[in-house]
Formats: C-alpha cells, structure tokens, sequence
C-alpha cells in the first residue's frame, strides 16, 4: 500500500487524467487532526489532517458539526471532537468527510475542555466536571468525578490507563497545577505535581510512557512527565514560535504542536521527537490560521 503522501498523489494523478469524480482512497498511518477554533474572529469548523510520521503543509479533511475552542479524543479509528459548545462529533479517522453528531458533554466549562483516551474510553474535562463517552458507540457524556481544582482552557494527554491534565484558569487566575485519573475507573481527579510556571491555554500530547505539556500564554516552553509516576514537570526543549491556543497530538514516536496565537494568529505546525529532549523543528503548515482549535490522532499514547 503506499504511504499517506503517495495516496494523495495518486488522487490527483486520477484527478489529473480526468477521472472526474473518483473517489479519495482511505488515509493511511499515523494520522494526525486539527480541528474548529477561532479563525479572523469567526468560529472555525474546519479539520485538517497530516502524517504524523511525515513532514509537510496539512490538507483539508472535512468540516465539524460546530466549531469554536475544543478537544479531542480518540481510538485508533474513530476521533471524536468535544468542547467549544457542548456538542460532540465524530470522524472515522482513516477515511475524509464531515464529522457526525456524537452527543451532548455535561461538564460545567465545555469552551476550553481537556481531552484524553484509552483505547475505547474518551475522556473530556473542563470547569471542574469530568465526563466519561465510549468512543465506539454514540451518546452523551457520563459523569465521571471532578478535577483536583476547577479550571477551565487545560491541556490534556494520557497512556492507556492514566489521564492527565495540566494547567488552565480559574476565573482568571493561571493554574500550575497538574491532576490525573484512572481513565477505566470512575473518581475524582488526584494530585500529581506542578507546571514549571502558571499558564493556561496550552497543549498536550503523549506516548505511552511521557507525556508532554507546551506553550500557553505567551510561553515557548515545552516540558515533560513520566505519566505513570508523579511529580513536577522537566524542561523538554522550546517550540518554534511562543504561543497560546496550540493544540497537540501524537504516535508513538513523535509529538506534534499546531496552530495558535503570537500576536496573531498562526498556522504554525511543529514537532519534536518525544523520547527525547529538545528544540521542535518546523513540520509545515495548517490549511488556515487558526488558534483555540483541537486535536487528536489515531496513534496516541491512549491507544496503545
């Protein structure tokens, strides 16, 4: 089968040779999504996809059922897009088309939420609710516990047991504080350690053993933890521009930061290797500037 890129370009060879409405073929690999957020003041609906295992500009995938400042979960085939509103959508992440309605969340700050996995269990937080779906079927969010403190615009990334959240606001106050959960179970959020500073507005993505917080407002800051321990934060490296309202995703491998807000809105795409610790490097561009969007791949450290 050829690689994610190789498929695009025998569509447009199809395309090319006038095979009029031919049919994109399924992406494949380690896909990565960015979706909704706020473009040139208007609520975005708008998911871009890249290879995560590549380098390039993100090409369209589809729109969302409703936009504005999200997150995202997902499975390694179906990806699923809350926060912003309330409203949550899916996408069947190794196929392109517009996201369908999924359900309703119940948490008390959905604009801003949180988003993490398991392999089956998706998991949004925001305010100081948690909410619980199973992300192969449809349905309203599930009361699952409370965060160790209320807050809002947080970062969020997880193994496949453990979720963790970082960051956030608290009726604008910046937050330092870091909490995780047991994604199988149900409970309120514990303790785990602290942010090397206060920031809100952030990113996350992970593997199965790191997880990695970056950016926020206005930092280039990237720091990591060992999710199945506890503890404050360590220094990874810096992104490529200083931003907030970056959103993050992952594979096993590689950790992906894009879009954002300098002192203006971006579509900056850069990645950093997780494992290790250093400067990202730049990976391409989004389809449009954007920040206050989401993410989420089919590769996360959640689904292994």
């Amino acid at each position: 089968m050829p690689s994610y890129s190789g498929v695009w370009t025998l569509t447009a060879q199809y395309q090319a040779k006038g095979a009029g409405n031919w049919p994109l073929p399924p992406l494949v690999g380690d896909i990565g999504l960015f979706g909704g957020g706020d473009n040139n003041d208007v609520g975005s609906n708008v998911i871009s996809s890249i290879s995560i295992t590549s380098t390039g500009d993100a090409i369209d995938f589809g729109d969302l059922v409703s936009g504005g400042k999200g997150a995202g979960c997902a499975s390694a085939t179906r990806g699923v897009f809350g926060g912003g509103t309330n409203t949550m959508s899916y996408v069947t992440i190794l196929t392109t088309g517009d996201s369908v309605s999924f359900g309703e969340l119940t948490i008390s700050s959905p604009s801003g939420a949180g988003g993490c996995n398991s392999p089956t269990r998706g998991v949004f937080a925001g305010g100081n609710n948690i909410n619980y779906i199973t992300i192969a079927s449809t349905g309203n969010g599930t009361y699952f516990g409370d965060l160790s403190q209320d807050r809002r615009l947080i970062a969020a990334c997880s193994s496949s047991t453990r979720g963790v959240f970082g960051g956030g606001q608290t009726i604008g106050t910046d937050r330092n504080t870091i909490d995780y959960i047991t994604i199988a179970t149900t409970g309120n959020a514990t303790d785990f350690g602290d942010l090397s500073a206060v920031t809100t507005n952030l990113a996350s993505c992970s593997n199965s053993t790191r997880g990695l917080f970056a950016g926020g407002q206005v930092v280039n800051t990237i720091e990591y933890i060992t999710i199945a321990s506890t503890g404050n934060t360590t220094d990874f490296g810096d992104l490529t521009a200083a931003r907030y309202g970056l959103a993050g995703c992952s594979n096993t491998t590689r950790g992906v930061f894009g879009g954002g807000w300098t002192t203006f809105r971006v579509n900056i795409i850069d990645y950093v290797t997780i494992a290790s610790t250093s400067n990202a490097t730049d990976f391409g561009d989004l389809t449009l500037v954007v920040y206050n969007l989401g993410a989420l791949s089919n590769a996360n450290g959640g689904t292994q």
